[in-house]
């Protein structure tokens, strides 16, 4: 591996629209050399991850969660013949030939059985009441989750030889490996035979290893898989697929005719849009390719011909610009008054202490003598259990939340001596308050802490002013 090939990672949406992958990513007229020199990190097909675990948006239980809860209402053993038919339906969609079929059929079958032998063993113990499966749970978890990934791998790589392409399946799930081995060791030795010049590798984007996928990185873990994948082959590039373009806002919201791709940031745009929870990719999978140099490319995978957006470490914008506008529609605002505060420590450390320990995921914060405001994307529940800790410890404090939403004003170079000011006038003239204020000396975000009800108005008004018009503030200023 000599650094002349790409890894490129493409998501559930993406790889789910079969004939498109394959005509805009995978072939997409190649031939011959040009097919290989690349490595494919794949998700699971759309909605898979969600029968297997739970659905992440709606709560409602996947075979994970249905076994854990021991719900009666949600049997396990039925959804998990739910994941079996869905792809056995996938595998029915895209393969013509028969015989590819049934072997697709019978990898899924394999997998299915084999979990399902692990929980039935897994139901009986916990019947005698004195077990606790605790560490158990975590580690059917883990194996679940690589079911999906290792389908999609797999029914890809068939699909790839149907079209005479050498496509080698690779599992990182460790599905028959009881080597208890780190991510690295796994991506290393598994990738360790493959010839990048004659072989294209079609690897899941689930790996077992120690300390477990799901459990470190949620959701993400497909991408962080992907990016140690090219960091430990030293890749020339790193490309994610994805079924949008990268672009200025959420075109459902400001308009698809008024969207605009961003064409080329750097990873501390990344970072925010990380932290806003955007789809551009996971912050820690962002922080391994920044550190190793490698550019990302994050392409739609339904525009062949466009190239992206390129996010490089170094790049700054010719002049300063709004790149982007996002942000987070529904957020708590978690703030702590406690007069005695000043001049003492300890309050914050103890603070982010009861929030690690609830894990509720801080977008921002902020505080002066005696007050500190966190701004938290969590939900109620949490927000309430924080809340009951801290007012055992901190009887004379006054702790309060409230809903909020948040939008940021987003580019790699925010240095415009007029932003803010515009930015709150034309807020202003939208009849949108402006609650609260965040705004980094680095310029590269200014967050703006609304009502809920204002997120739409004020995602459509700061795009409209500030992108589509270009004007952050130095017209004011030249004036």
């Amino acid at each position: 591996m000599t650094g002349q090939h790409s890894v490129e990672k493409i998501g559930g949406t993406s790889i789910s629209a079969t004939q498109t992958v394959f005509d805009n990513v995978l072939i997409a007229g190649r031939k011959g050399q040009d097919l290989y020199n690349r490595i494919f990190v794949v998700s699971a097909y759309a909605g898979m991850t969600n029968l297997l675990l739970k659905n992440k948006k709606t709560g409602e239980p996947g075979v994970h969660s249905a076994f854990a809860k021991n719900d009666r209402e949600h049997p396990w053993r039925e959804a998990l013949e739910n994941v079996r038919n869905a792809m056995h339906a996938r595998n029915a969609e895209m393969f013509a030939r028969p015989e590819r079929l049934i072997e697709a059929d019978r990898f899924v079958n394999e997998r299915i059985d084999g979990a399902r032998a692990c929980l039935d063993d897994l139901d009986r113990l916990r019947s005698h009441g004195r077990f606790r499966l605790t560490e158990q749970l975590n580690t059917m978890q883990e194996m679940l989750a690589g079911i999906g990934e290792a389908h999609s791998a797999y029914c890809t790589a068939l699909l790839l030889r149907d079209r005479d392409v050498n496509a080698v399946f690779v599992d990182l799930t460790g599905w028959h490996d009881r080597e208890a081995l780190t991510l690295d060791q796994r991506i290393l030795k598994s990738l360790d035979d493959i010839d990048l010049t004659t072989q294209l590798p079609i690897v899941t984007g689930y790996a077992g290893c120690e300390g477990g996928m799901v459990s470190r990185y949620a959701r993400g873990y497909s991408e962080m898989t992907f990016s140690r994948v090219a960091v430990l082959t030293d890749a020339r590039e790193a490309i994610i697929h994805k079924e949008f373009h990268l672009s200025s806002a959420d075109p459902k919201l400001v308009g698809e005719d008024k969207a605009q791709k961003i064409g080329r940031t750097n990873y501390d745009v990344a970072d925010q849009l990380a932290n806003l929870g955007m789809e551009a990719i996971h912050p820690r999978a962002g922080r391994g390719l920044r550190q190793a140099d490698i550019p990302l490319r994050v392409q739609n995978t339904f525009d062949r011909e466009d190239e992206g957006t390129l996010i490089q470490g170094d790049y700054v914008s010719d002049k300063p610009k709004v790149e982007i506008i996002a942000g987070v529609r529904s957020m708590l605002a978690l703030q702590f008054f406690e007069q005695d505060m000043v001049g003492e420590k300890g309050y914050d450390a103890a603070i982010l202490e009861e929030l690690t320990r609830h894990k509720a995921w801080i977008v921002s914060k902020c505080s002066n003598a005696n007050t500190i405001t966190h701004y938290l994307s969590t939900d109620n529940a949490t927000v309430n259990r924080v809340i009951s800790d801290l007012e055992e410890r901190y009887p004379g404090a006054a702790i309060t939340s409230q809903p909020i939403c948040m939008v940021s004003v987003i580019g790699s170079d925010l240095g415009g001596p007029g932003l803010v000011p515009r930015a709150l006038d034309v807020l202003l003239k939208a009849d949108i308050d402006v609650m609260a204020l965040q705004y980094q000396i680095r310029n590269v975000d200014v967050q703006f802490i609304l009502d809920p009800a204002d997120y739409d108005g004020a995602v459509r008004t700061l795009h409209n002013a500030l992108i589509e018009e270009g004007d952050i503030g130095g017209k004011q200023e030249a004036a």
